[in-house]
């Protein structure tokens, strides 16, 4: 199989060419293997070499055969070390795979290798110490966001179509809006976060991955949606499979567009237009269209992200070895300080905090059946704009900085929407522009019947970066 062939089908087409047998399986992992050593020369996405053999899966599963990758923020599958992006994590090795590892495996995807993440995958720029920075393949001397930065510059080049990624704060969307892709993160509850947790970082983050399809998107989460064994609360059950969903059209929606930042961060001109634009079209298509958004409050927002970060943080000082300070970058060593520091009555007021967001933008939905805004607040950064290492940031400091540029993301991590980032504008440079498209509680469904309208009314499919394997 030659690497343009196999760099211009999604999961489900190359997926469709193995079961008709056009190609075998060997043949497109070995294609996978050239395409990723061809991108990772070129993007630095990759945290470790590649898997020599792929990790083992399922040969009758929805993806079988399927190359695939995972998210260095584990421990995520069994045998690999992980050492979320830091110099002072040297490789902890997962005991056993997560109920999400479990469903990749199930659902026939080769795993072939670890993507790059920024340390503690706290920031908004995938470019750690430990790695160098990961370069986006629309113009390699910007950035990919963050943190699933090595996830969505792989998917990006055509190195593979699907790839692992997590969302504590953005951390899909953000990647899928740098790089060009489809970034879905689900409802609360929708893919299990077990068994070694009963909710990731205080329900605030969410696993799923990146595609450059809606409807790769759409399969996925049919593979790997529902509860797992004793977990603490799940969304409710879908309607019918997601894969369906894509061939229903919905009916006339009341949408709200805001391309305004709840923290009063400025926004860039070509970014808001890109979200106005996309209201338009849906306006066109019988939607009704109003320019409103939940009110929030800010500091509510922040407090509930400080006490996330703490969670995070938590995990290294209750770790049986401690990390060695001088090996970590400088947000972490804040960071610890003020876990430290951090009591019950501050975790405690957090809670609230979180439950005044949550209960503001339930509220909204109950008005709307969908909200607009765009993904990020500005175009891809250049690399060495957001500074994780650089000591004079507090974790107010650095919050704010991550937060003025990508400000649209993290409250529907607190408050538990499901959230799709897909790729309908592009800069007057020809960077992509993410467009953030929010749903009530639960209804991935209307995220994917819209997506697939706007898929095929402002389509991004002829659309690739500068450095893709697929050209020519």
């Amino acid at each position: 199989m030659e690497l343009h062939e196999y760099a211009r089908y999604d999961a489900v087409g190359l997926r469709d060419l193995i079961r008709t047998g056009e190609v075998t399986a060997d043949e497109v992992e070995a294609a996978a293997r050239k395409a990723l050593a061809m991108a990772d020369t070129e993007v630095n996405g990759l945290a470790l070499p590649v898997f020599t053999p792929a990790l083992e899966h399922a040969e009758d599963g929805p993806f079988a055969g399927v190359p695939f990758l995972i998210k260095d923020h584990g421990p995520v599958a069994k045998g690999v070390p992980f050492s979320l992006g830091s110099r002072a994590l040297p490789g902890v090795v997962a005991r056993h795979d997560s109920d999400l590892m479990a469903r990749f495996r199930a659902a026939g995807l080769v795993t072939l290798g670890l993507t790059t993440v920024p340390e503690m995958a706290i920031s908004f720029s995938t470019e750690s110490v430990k790695h160098g920075p990961t370069h986006n393949p629309w113009d390699l001397e910007r950035g990919v966001g963050g943190s699933s930065g090595g996830a969505a510059a792989l998917v990006a080049a055509g190195a593979v179509p699907v790839a692992h990624g997590s969302d504590g704060a953005g951390s899909i969307r953000i990647p899928a809006s740098c790089c060009g892709l489809v970034g879905l993160k689900p409802s609360r509850g929708r893919v299990p976060c077990g068994p070694d947790l009963g909710e990731a970082m205080l329900g605030m983050a969410y696993e799923f991955g990146l595609t450059r399809t809606v409807r790769d998107a759409a399969h996925l989460l049919d593979a790997v949606q529902g509860p797992g064994v004793g977990d603490k609360y799940t969304a409710p059950p879908p309607r019918g499979r997601y894969v369906d969903e894509l061939e229903a059209v919905p009916g006339r929606l009341r949408v709200a567009v805001t391309t305004k930042a709840w923290s009063g961060a400025a926004v860039d001109g070509q970014v808001a237009a890109a979200a106005i634009r996309t209201g338009h079209v849906l306006e066109q298509m019988g939607h009704i269209i109003t320019d409103a958004s939940p009110v929030l409050d800010w500091e509510a927002v922040l407090q509930s992200t400080v006490a996330e970060a703490v969670t995070i943080a938590s995990l290294l000082l209750m770790a049986p070895r401690q990390p060695d300070p001088a090996k970590l970058e400088a947000v972490t060593r804040r960071l610890l300080q003020v876990a430290r520091e951090y009591s019950a009555l501050d975790l405690l007021a957090a809670f609230g905090a979180q439950n005044r967001v949550t209960r503001s933008v339930g509220a909204f939905f109950t008005d709307y059946d969908l909200l607009i805004t765009p993904t990020l607040g500005r175009l891809p950064a250049p690399h060495g704009t957001l500074r994780y290492d650089d000591p004079a940031h507090t974790l107010m400091s650095w919050l704010q900085s991550i937060f003025d540029y990508g400000p649209f993301t993290m409250v529907f991590n607190i408050s538990g929407q499901p959230a799709i980032s897909l790729p309908l504008g592009r800069s007057d440079s020809g960077l992509p522009i993410g467009v953030q498209i929010i749903a009530p509680y639960g209804r991935e469904d209307l995220l994917f019947q819209v997506a697939t309208q706007l898929e095929q009314a402002m389509p991004w499919k002829h659309q690739i970066p500068r450095f893709f394997i697929g050209r020519r």
